[in-house]
């Protein structure tokens, strides 16, 4: 119950106690036992509206809150779109920015990412970008010349897609007819600046485009090509506020050089704390895509730490909630056959000897992760354990299984000995499966691959041995008396098996 007091004139109490005045004299004893049992609760306060949990879908993993790191396209222009998406998706990154005429696929040969792709291809990159949990965000640069027939081509594309930023370095004559197009599809375009003597090299330029312009006219500042102009991104970035859309975002070995190339972020001449800090202050909400244009055959190995370093950095500035499951030296975990039996190298857990648990407990949460099985292997998740040494009794396993072998209650997805998955969703062996689990107080909710295939009520388990359906569980406690808190855990089960990009947030126990 919601008592609102606001704008009356009235303290709660004195709000109460008029009202208590006017029933004596109505004799309205109904309304008298409502205000009564009013005045007994008025200083509770009230659960505010639970927070949206993700029971049906992947959720950005984005450690600034308000911010979204993916890549550019472009950084894998070596590869196909579809292997860019893969790459992507390794990166525990969400997001991406695709690039015109990419190769599609290595099943597709002769396809073009492009706004002029068929309906069907279409539909299949939409599926595999929801197979991956990549979102598909930016296009560009694209060309929209002052032809409004060729530029609604690439708008109808875009919201065919669901792209939200066209990024594009149109001529100037044809801004009117693109703001009106922006405004009617509802979809931004950002101006790009490829270094001198290129159209957009120089800020106070694309602050001229847009003069008089509407807010979904802005600038897509890439920080790379101002370093290689001799702008300096920061000032850049100041000059811009109210405009940037999005951001190339770049650090480079050498400043005013056109050679200049991408380094691992932190380590070159770009201030890359003062660029964050910046863009902080200007609450810039937005997506920062990651063109690194070095290393084109490998360059996963520097994208990695860079990614790393933004996280570090940009995190505490607004925190989302979002944070590594694992300290990269596993200095934060317990192993049960001693240390190092499980390795971390190049962002991947793999299974060593016995199982591996986090040395923090936690109680309500959203825990996201990725895990690749060998042909045969079985695992789990382990949630809520309240004693390592006695995990059987004291847990909740998510199983993980090749293959829906394991029984009713052992198959992959499932609660371990108590609920199937509504659905078996699972890949094949030696590929990238998606988990999300949620916990919140009794709940607990499964999304594998997109799909949800678990909601459960551990309140429902009121019998040891027992399950709600009458079949029979190992547990000798009902699931409801389970533990609420406990370690996170990975089971080795003697197959190997693989984990990536493991990302907790906690939840607000008030809510």
């Amino acid at each position: 119950m919601i008592v609102n007091y606001s704008n009356t004139g009235f303290t709660k109490t004195q709000k109460i106690k008029k009202e208590w005045c006017n029933m004596k004299t109505r004799k309205n004893y109904i309304v008298l036992a409502v205000l009564i049992l009013t005045m007994a609760t008025a200083s509770i306060t009230y659960a505010q509206t639970p927070e949206e949990l993700p029971t049906t879908y992947h959720p950005a993993t984005d450690a600034y809150d308000g911010w979204r790191l993916g890549i550019q396209a472009y950084t894998f222009n070596r590869f196909t779109f579809y292997e860019a998406v893969e790459k992507t998706a390794s990166l525990g990154l969400d997001w991406i920015e695709a690039y015109p005429r990419q190769r599609l696929s290595a099943d597709n040969p002769g396809a073009q990412f492009n706004h002029t792709m068929p309906a069907e291809t279409r539909e299949e990159i939409k599926a595999k970008l929801k197979e991956t949990g990549v979102r598909l965000v930016n296009y560009g640069v694209v060309g929209l010349p002052n032809d409004e027939a060729e530029c609604r081509r690439v708008f109808d594309f875009a919201k065919d897609m669901g792209i939200e930023t066209i990024v594009s370095e149109p001529p100037a004559e044809a801004f009117e007819m693109i703001d009106r197009l922006c405004q009617e599809y509802k979809i931004k375009v950002a101006i790009h600046n490829h270094p001198s003597p290129s159209t957009y090299w120089n800020p106070d330029r694309i602050l001229e485009v847009c003069q008089g312009r509407s807010e979904w006219i802005g600038a897509c500042g890439d920080t790379g090509h101002w370093m290689r102009s001799g702008v300096n991104p920061v000032e850049a970035l100041k000059k811009l506020e109210g405009r940037l859309i999005s951001i190339h975002f770049k650090d480079l070995n050498e400043f005013g050089d056109r050679r200049a190339h991408d380094v691992i972020w932190g380590t070159g001449k770009a201030d890359v704390e003062a660029m964050l800090a910046e863009l902080d202050r200007q609450k810039f909400k937005g997506v920062f895509s990651i063109e690194y244009e070095y290393n084109w055959e490998n360059s996963i190995p520097e994208i990695r730490p860079s990614v790393a370093y933004f996280n570090e950095i940009a995190g505490p500035l607004n925190p989302s909630g979002w944070k590594d499951l694992l300290a990269p030296d596993l200095s934060n975990c317990e192993f049960r056959q001693g240390e190092g039996s499980w390795t971390y190298e190049d962002g991947v857990l793999a299974r060593g000897r016995g199982n591996i648990y986090t040395n923090d407990k936690y109680g309500d949460y959203i825990l996201d992760l990725e895990y690749m099985v060998s042909e045969g292997a079985n695992s789990g998740v382990l949630i809520r354990v309240g004693d390592t040494r006695n995990y059987v009794q004291t847990s909740i396993e998510v199983q993980i299984h090749e293959t829906t072998d394991g029984g009713q209650y052992g198959s992959n997805g499932s609660i371990y000995n108590c609920l199937p998955p509504s659905r078996d969703v699972g890949k094949k062996a030696n590929e990238w499966n998606h988990f999300t689990i949620t916990c919140k107080d009794n709940k607990i909710y499964i999304v594998l691959n997109g799909v949800q295939i678990i909601d459960m009520d551990l309140d429902k388990w009121t019998e040891p041995r027992q399950n709600p359906d009458g079949t029979r569980n190992k547990f000798r406690t009902a699931l409801k008396d389970f533990p609420r808190v406990g370690n996170i855990g990975l089971q080795d089960h003697g197959s190997p098996l693989w984990f990536r990009n493991l990302k907790i947030k906690e939840l607000n126990l008030n809510n």
